[in-house]
C-alpha cells in the first residue's frame, strides 16, 4: 500500500537521484584518468524535451499526446561538448562538485517529502482507528 499517488514518482526520482549521485562519484573519482569522459543521467530533461501535454485533440495541426511511461528509466550518456585536458580527460572537477551539491540537496528535499507524506497517511490511518 502506498501513502499516496505521489509517493511512487517520489520514490522514483529519490532512486534516480541516488543512481546520479554514483554517476557523479564515478567522474569525481576518474577525474586524473587519461581519455575519461564526463557521464551523466538522463531524465527530466528527456521529459521536458517530449513537450508532454494532456490536451484534447481537436484539429490535424495539434500533437498527438506522447507516452512519457517509457522515458522512465534514466538513460548515461557522455556529456557534450566540454573542454578537454591535455590527456584527453574533460571532467571538470568543480562542476562536478557542484552538481553532487545540487544533487543532495534535491535528494534531501524529496527524502523530506516522503517522511510528510508518510506522516500524513499514518495519521488519516490512526485518527480512522479511533471512530
Amino acid at each position: 500500500m502506498q501513502a499516496s499517488e505521489v509517493s511512487n514518482k517520489l520514490f522514483e526520482q529519490l532512486n534516480f537521484r541516488g543512481e546520479r549521485q554514483k554517476v557523479i562519484s564515478s567522474n569525481i573519482a576518474n577525474v586524473n584518468t587519461p581519455k575519461y569522459k564526463t557521464k551523466d543521467l538522463i531524465f527530466d530533461e528527456e521529459l521536458k524535451e517530449q513537450n508532454i501535454l494532456s490536451l484534447k485533440r481537436t484539429t490535424s495541426n495539434h500533437m498527438y499526446n506522447i507516452d512519457y511511461k517509457g522515458l522512465s528509466n534514466p538513460r548515461l550518456v557522455q556529456v557534450p561538448n566540454l573542454v578537454e585536458q591535455n590527456d584527453g580527460n574533460n571532467v571538470n572537477l568543480d562542476s562536478q562538485m557542484s552538481e553532487q551539491s545540487k544533487n543532495k540537496i534535491i535528494f534531501d528535499a524529496i527524502q523530506s517529502s516522503i517522511k510528510r507524506d508518510s506522516r500524513l497517511f499514518r495519521s488519516v490511518i490512526d485518527a480512522s482507528g479511533k471512530s
